[in-house]
């Protein structure tokens, strides 16, 4: 299996080379040369693995797919190194749970940070480790994060051999227990940046740095945020852990409702989709920063600046820049590489958008790959925090309350509808004590981690500030 870029370039790369790397030199995101197909067979074996193994082996099997540099015994030793119940506190790992009328949530925060970014994040952090030590090298993580990947991320990268982890994210447009859980980590190779600006000028700074090749290679940069293949990848394993629980055969569908602002986690879905998974429907949940619900709705895909971007209460949402988003305009252009570069490049860059309203191809985003979407409020989370508290004596968090709400929109009848939940409640205790009078549960640990000292670094929101940062506290 090899990776080419969003942007054209076709140089074929292996996957390890692609891991370190980050961004492809030309800006574009890497994708597989194709998607491998999952026959019958192989999904009702899967289906067996799943059950009977457990997600490890499953994820072990799905990644082999797509991973053909690391020796079998290795990645195999990797996936069940990652995936263990004293990790992820179950031995499901990524339990169902039945809302009502055919919605089901998909637990992925039962990690160490309480989010799902650490279903991916902790395989990358062992991956990230077997293969510098396998080169003998170093790497420099640069990240950006609008809340849980920065946590997530340090949390798998802490006292890692050969890793240092620089994080920026936006100055006071977390939770506070988001900021607790990373500026409290006194780490020598964790460095928190809190910069003046929104996430998206955050993300900015990162690919900028990506894109500068002889400041990369010079400090070995690399990259943990959704950009990263090796993360997406990770995530497509629970798509299919969670449509083995919701079904008995693979006759039925299942349709995903995945709350969304980077598109990296429901992208992971549109991969497990082309794979053969039987999704009928992916339906994209936004907050108030609604880029992508206006794209499916009306072709228009329109970036908002830092002054336009909402700061609301499901803040790991606040983005108006979908990176990953890049990575689905590939294949719904017919991986137009030239096309792409110029609609995300050049384009993107003097007009802040770009209309394929008029392309014959923006139909194929619902009747070819099963795209569809819906919008939240602070209203409507406060209204579904509280139903379900209510109701069905379960507390949500704001993000997985934005994909409840937008799922009850877009259900279909005998389809069952998961919804990715994306945090514990714990993280935007504000809000649900707002919408409940309630404070959620708090595990053990993260007692008074908000009163910890903390260490971090305000920054500007300029890409010398963070070059200059870097080569710092590499000297």
């Amino acid at each position: 299996m090899k990776y080419i870029s969003t942007r054209g370039d076709q140089s074929p790369k292996h996957f390890c080379d692609i891991l370190l790397e980050g961004l492809a030199p030309d800006g574009g995101l890497y994708l597989p040369e194709r998607y491998p197909k999952v026959d019958d067979a192989t999904l009702s074996r899967w289906r067996v693995v799943y059950h009977q193994q457990g997600y490890a082996e499953l994820a072990f099997e799905i990644l082999s797919l797509f991973i053909d540099d690391i020796p079998a015994d290795d990645l195999r030793a990797l996936c069940t190194k990652t995936y263990t119940a004293e990790v992820f506190g179950t031995g499901e790992i990524v339990p169902l749970r039945h809302l009502e009328n055919g919605i089901w949530l998909e637990a992925l925060s039962n990690g160490p940070t309480l989010a799902f970014k650490d279903m991916a994040m902790q395989l990358l952090g062992n991956l990230f480790e077997y293969e510098l030590a396998r080169r003998g090298e170093q790497l420099n993580i640069l990240g950006a994060t609008s809340g849980d990947t920065g946590s997530a991320a340090e949390y798998a990268m802490r006292g890692k051999k050969g890793v240092r982890v620089f994080m920026t994210s936006p100055a006071g447009r977390m939770s506070p227990f988001q900021q607790a859980q990373m500026f409290s980590l006194m780490d020598d190779n964790i460095f928190n940046i809190a910069v003046d600006g929104v996430f998206d000028d955050c993300q900015d700074m990162v690919k900028a740095v990506s894109n500068d090749l002889d400041f990369k290679r010079q400090y070995k940069i690399g990259t943990v945020n959704s950009i990263n293949w090796a993360r997406l990848l990770a995530q497509v394993v629970y798509y299919f852990a969670g449509y083995f629980q919701a079904t008995e055969n693979n006759s039925e569908k299942v349709s995903f409702t995945v709350p969304s602002g980077n598109f990296g986690n429901v992208c992971a879905g549109h991969v497990a989709r082309m794979m053969g998974l039987p999704i009928a429907r992916l339906v994209v949940a936004t907050n108030e920063n609604d880029v992508l619900d206006e794209f499916f709705k009306t072709g228009v895909y329109r970036v908002r600046a830092s002054a336009d971007t909402h700061e609301t209460s499901s803040p790991s949402m606040d983005i108006s820049k979908a990176s990953n988003f890049e990575r689905f305009i590939f294949d719904l252009l017919g991986r137009d590489g030239a096309r792409v570069k110029t609609l995300f490049g050049d384009g993107l860059a003097r007009d802040g958008k770009f209309d394929l309203s008029q392309h014959p191809a923006f139909n194929d985003a619902r009747l070819r790959y099963g795209f569809d979407s819906g919008k939240s409020t602070h209203a409507d989370r406060l209204a579904t925090i509280k139903d379900t508290y209510v109701r069905h004596d379960m507390m949500i968090d704001t993000h997985t309350a934005d994909g409840v709400k937008v799922a009850i929109e877009h259900l279909q009848v005998g389809v069952p509808m998961i919804v990715l939940e994306t945090a514990l409640p714990i993280k935007f205790a504000e809000t649900i004590v707002e919408a409940t009078g309630v404070v959620p549960d708090r595990p053990p640990k993260f007692v008074g981690i908000e009163d910890l000292p903390k260490r971090v670094t305000g920054m500007a929101a300029e890409v010398q500030a963070i070059k200059t940062y870097i080569a710092e506290k590499c000297a």
